[in-house]
């Protein structure tokens, strides 16, 4: 009844005549005056409370400054005036969309005050629910408009990084949830910040808040806390090297139930492979593999990063995750890969039909090389979901790719790979064809079969990697030659994994006839490039001949990077047809392709350029073919592939392009359909050569122009040196560690010779008192001694005169005499 009286008297005016919204706002300002009664105070900011809803402009301008005076006198010493004041000034700054100049106008009033400021920071520390609750409130919207300078004044706050700290411990858990997204805005772009906070246990404190949220099975406040955890390591390397020593890597692993101490030949545990998924924990999870990948890339201690990347790995390859997290577990595995993805074994799984994912069966083990090529090639699940063209699932296979690219970039590991396609040396021998040979060598069939044209054209980019830049890989893929039995279409899913409990015997291999002898692959190349051409000219809708296009487009990149400064492969490919396969679709040219007779423009002046072999085919028997098709016919086609929308949207993080159908504008992002026509390592070597070839096309054919790329020679010399070099760094940083540890050592050396040194120099000082004291004793005696002897002489003396002896000392004397005799004696 005080406040109502108290408020109406206030409202009312000296005569009870009404008053306007200014009067009252003006009458109330003054009662926020110190001389007032703090219950008048109360009153009067509970009245403006209710008047800054619809008279914003009016409070803000007449009682924000008395507001301000009441936040830094009351507050701390009222929890009812504190929590009606902070939500009164979170009513003026709290932007909306008519007021949000107005709102931005009270803010900088009130963080004009630096005191204001350092007021609100230190009543975090109210352990009352609603001054910390509403103190949390306002600096979120002080930091929403206006983050710079509250940052600022925060870190000069006296109270500023313990009460932040505090309220992360509070027990109550709105408290603690408005405490992480105030924490979230406070540490954004503000590495000073982020190392006060980290330094102070904010990690500690984050985690300790997703554990008691279920870990990754809680909800948004884990995610929250994620992702403040993410925000304090990402751009801090400082942030980052304190993370590491201590234990919360381990806590990671943990997490995402992966033993933290797993070793190579140690298998993952099933619960790891298999988990139960929802949009929340993929959220997660996300963030976790996040901050995994962050402490990879920033290069933490070998154990942590070969835990890290056996997880990605794992989870990549033999799991049940989400398609989205496969793919961002893969892009996260760092691009110098020298994890031995040949010696680790994996267990896939596979989900049993018609379980809706919760039954799996267990596969039989395999590296995860061969699981990493079998995901590339077919998709997940050992080609399972083949026929599904949904776009993330194509950006799974797109990351595979781009991870064997990175692993196969040391020269000794592609040339195991393409060792490993050559046939048996004994003929008796049943030959073994790879799953990517197989897909490679596939030939084109009608009518269509999606899945094998996609597995192809993604073989077709795999073996590219396998043999650019590297002469010796181009020398032994020459001497590849697939058997003639290789079907046109794959037997379905299942051809490369089979479940651990079937006892099925491999398939053998067909016996071959005598006259169809095998063919090297660049006959097989030429031929099956042909038979694509003709395929499209009998495509029968607009689909059809997009997939004939996307299969054509593969072969010429993989023939453009093999033939490349390789006059004997150059050779065998005109001596194969190749020469016709390319001519034709330059001449006939519509308008609406761009891309397929520029690379077939590009190839053919890569046959020229590089056809310095004897044969049939010569330099001056293709230079009057370039000369009919117009050396500016060919330079045209050439530079329009650049401006190709299929060619632009290619970057290093994604080769996937959407397709292109009215009916995906209202489809969601899951189903969306996705095609792959180019990777980035060929649009790079484009960028490269073009120039390159377009000189060479104008050359006249009696003279060898000399490419600006390097030799055969060069490349293998370059190749070496960089494994050299590489190797060099390695041993480098072996050394270093090596050093450190010595010097690590030797520290303790000298500072445990240092303190010997301290001892021994005690030791002598000791010795010299000691020597001292003993010598010191020895004069005493010898004193003594004399002194007793001119006693008795005196004594003898004064008996002899005749004069009287003491009793005292005629005892002494006696004494004396006795021991005299004892010593005789």
């Amino acid at each position: 009844m005080d406040f109502l009286s108290q408020t109406y008297i206030a409202l009312r005016g000296p005569t009870g005549a009404p008053q306007s919204a200014q009067d009252t706002i003006a009458k109330l300002s003054d009662r926020l005056s110190p001389s007032t009664l703090l219950a008048d105070r109360r009153a009067a900011v509970l009245a403006l409370k209710g008047l800054a809803r619809d008279c914003k402009e009016d409070v803000g301008e007449r009682a924000l400054p008395g507001l301000l005076e009441v936040l830094q006198n009351d507050a701390e010493i009222d929890a009812e005036i504190a929590k009606a004041v902070l939500e009164t000034i979170t009513q003026l700054c709290e932007p909306d969309d008519d007021s949000k100049d107005l709102a931005l106008k009270h803010t900088d009033y009130v963080i004009r005050n630096e005191q204001a400021v350092h007021v609100l920071f230190s009543l975090l520390g109210d352990a009352h629910f609603y001054t910390r609750y509403a103190t949390l409130q306002l600096l979120s919207v002080l930091l929403q408009n206006r983050r710079s300078q509250v940052q600022g004044y925060f870190l000069k706050a006296p109270a500023g990084t313990s009460s932040v700290i505090a309220v992360l411990e509070d027990k109550r858990e709105i408290i603690r949830n408005e405490s992480i997204v105030v924490i979230q805005m406070l540490i954004s772009q503000s590495p000073d910040i982020q190392k006060v906070l980290a330094f102070q246990g904010a990690f500690e404190k984050l985690f300790n808040t997703v554990t008691h949220e279920g870990g990754l099975e809680g909800g948004v406040i884990s995610q929250d806390a994620l992702r403040c955890v993410d925000s304090l390591l990402r751009y801090n390397s400082s942030n980052q090297s304190y993370f590491r020593e201590t234990s919360l890597p381990s806590l990671l692993c943990s997490l995402l139930l992966l033993p933290s101490n797993l070793s190579l030949q140690d298998p993952v545990p099933q619960e790891f492979a298999l988990q139960f998924w929802d949009s929340q924990k993929v959220a997660n999870v996300s963030l976790v593999l996040g901050i995994m990948g962050m402490l990879v890339g920033s290069k933490g201690s070998s154990q942590e990063l070969s835990v890290f990347v056996r997880g990605f790995v794992e989870l990549a390859l033999a799991s049940n995750a989400p398609t989205p997290l496969k793919t961002q577990a893969l892009h996260l595995l760092p691009s110098t890969l020298t994890f031995p993805l040949s010696e680790v074994i994996l267990t896939p799984y596979m989900p049993v039909p018609e379980t809706r994912g919760e039954e799996w069966d267990r596969l039989e083990p395999a590296s995860a090389l061969d699981a990493l090529v079998e995901l590339a090639l077919h998709g997940e699940y050992n080609g399972l979901y083949s026929d599904n063209r949904a776009k993330e699932g194509l950006e799974l296979r797109s990351a595979a790719i781009t991870v064997f690219d990175n692993f196969v970039r040391k020269e000794d590991i592609r040339q195991a790979i393409v060792q490993g396609m050559l046939p048996p040396q004994q003929s008796s021998e049943v030959p073994m064809i790879s799953p990517l040979l197989h897909s490679l060598c596939l030939s084109p069939s009608s009518p269509l079969n999606i899945a094998d044209v996609t597995s192809t054209h993604l073989a077709t980019l795999l073996f590219a990697h396998l043999l650019a830049g590297s002469s010796r890989a181009k020398t032994a893929a020459r001497s590849i030659k697939p058997s003639s039995s290789i079907p046109g279409e794959t037997s379905g899913p299942g051809t490369f994994f089979v479940p651990a409990d079937n006892n099925t015997p491999a398939p053998t291999q067909p016996e071959e006839d005598e006259e169809d002898a095998p063919q090297s692959l660049l006959h097989l190349f030429s031929e099956n490039l042909s038979l694509c051409f003709l395929s499209r000219s009998r495509a029968e809708n607009d689909r059809e001949e997009r997939e004939w296009n996307r299969l054509i487009v593969g072969y010429i990149c993989l023939l453009a990077q093999w033939l490349w400064d390789d006059p004997k492969a150059t050779r065998e490919f005109l001596e194969a047809g190749g020469l016709g396969t390319l001519v034709e679709p330059i001449n006939q040219t519509s308008e609406s392709e761009d891309l397929i007779p520029g690379l077939c423009a590009f190839l053919l002046g890569i046959c020229y350029e590089f056809n310095r072999e004897p044969g049939e085919i010569t330099r001056a028997t293709i230079h009057p073919i370039i000369s009919r098709l117009g050396i500016d016919v060919l330079l045209g086609h050439m530079s329009r592939v650049r401006e190709h929308d299929w060619f632009k949207s290619i970057s290093p993080e994604s080769m996937v392009l959407r397709y292109p159908t009215k009916a995906l504008q209202n489809t969601p992002p899951v189903e969306q359909e996705g095609e792959i026509w180019l990777d980035w390592s060929f649009v790079d070597f484009w960028k490269s050569n073009q120039h390159t070839i377009q000189r060479g096309l104008a050359t006249d054919p009696s003279t060898l122009a000399s490419s600006s790329g390097p030799s055969a020679e060069s490349a293998m010399l370059i190749n070496s040196l960089k494994d050299v070099i590489r190797s060099q760094v390695q041993e480098i940083d072996a050394l270093q560690l090596r050093l450190k540890e010595l010097s690590v050592a030797e520290a303790r050396l000298a500072e445990s010779e240092a303190r010997i040194a301290e001892l021994e120099a005690e030791l002598q000082t000791s010795d010299g008192k000691k020597r001292e004291v003993e010598k010191e004793q020895e004069d005493l005696l010898v004193l003594l001694d004399d002194m007793s002897t001119k006693r008795r002489r005196d004594k003898q003396r004064m008996r002899e005169a005749g004069m009287e002896v003491s009793e005292d000392e005629a005892d002494d004397d006696d004494e004396d005499e006795d021991e005299d005799e004892g010593g005789d004696e």
